[in-house]
């Protein structure tokens, strides 16, 4: 409610064990500069006191969902790592199995880097399916709890970085030949 002003004996009863922890000071237009000192005074120069702007509040904030992004991005690079040994045993039991198969492309005249480059597209398709399921369902999820975000915050919106996710499916592709390259030399033998 903007615009609305009142004393602490209408706010003191309604608060927890009669006191406050918090204020939130709206300055007029043009008077903020130095604003911290006048209040800090005003309240007895405490060294408990916090007198924050609002985009200190804002970076103090955001401090938290950082370091939670930090952590899924460390989650997400361990399943990156599990991942890559996925590819690769998968790879390696595709080419043990198909031990025959390309034996038969060598006698019909495949050469070594055609194999090579059979597995290797093999693994890029593995790695990119992965990449685009994964990432179809992690936009879907946080489609659906920003929509029951949104409710109680209406500012909220759910933003899909899409440079982020383009250099993820790079990263996919990158995988798939890195996770290629020894189930691709043991397939060309």
């Amino acid at each position: 409610m903007s615009g609305v002003v009142g004393d602490l004996g209408d706010v003191l009863p309604y608060a927890m064990d009669g006191g406050y922890d918090s204020v939130l000071v709206k300055a007029e237009p043009g008077r903020a500069a130095g604003l911290d000192r006048e209040i800090r005074s005003a309240l007895g120069d405490s060294p408990l006191l916090k007198v924050q702007s609002r985009e200190q509040i804002t970076r103090e904030e955001s401090g938290a969902i950082d370091v939670m992004l930090d952590m899924m991005y460390g989650l997400l690079g361990m399943a990156v790592v599990i991942a890559i040994l996925g590819v690769i045993n998968t790879l390696a039991m595709s080419v043990y199995e198909r031990t025959r198969e390309i034996g038969m492309l060598r006698a019909i005249g495949l050469d070594r880097t055609g194999i090579r480059r059979m597995v290797r597209l093999e693994s890029v398709v593995i790695s990119l399916f992965g990449a685009v399921l994964g990432i179809g369902t992690g936009v879907f999820l946080a489609w659906t709890g920003g929509s029951l975000t949104a409710s109680g915050l209406p500012d909220y919106t759910t933003t899909v970085p899409w440079p982020r996710l383009a250099l993820f499916l790079a990263l996919a592709v990158l995988i798939g030949i890195l996770a290629s390259l020894w189930p691709g030399g043991r397939a060309a033998r």
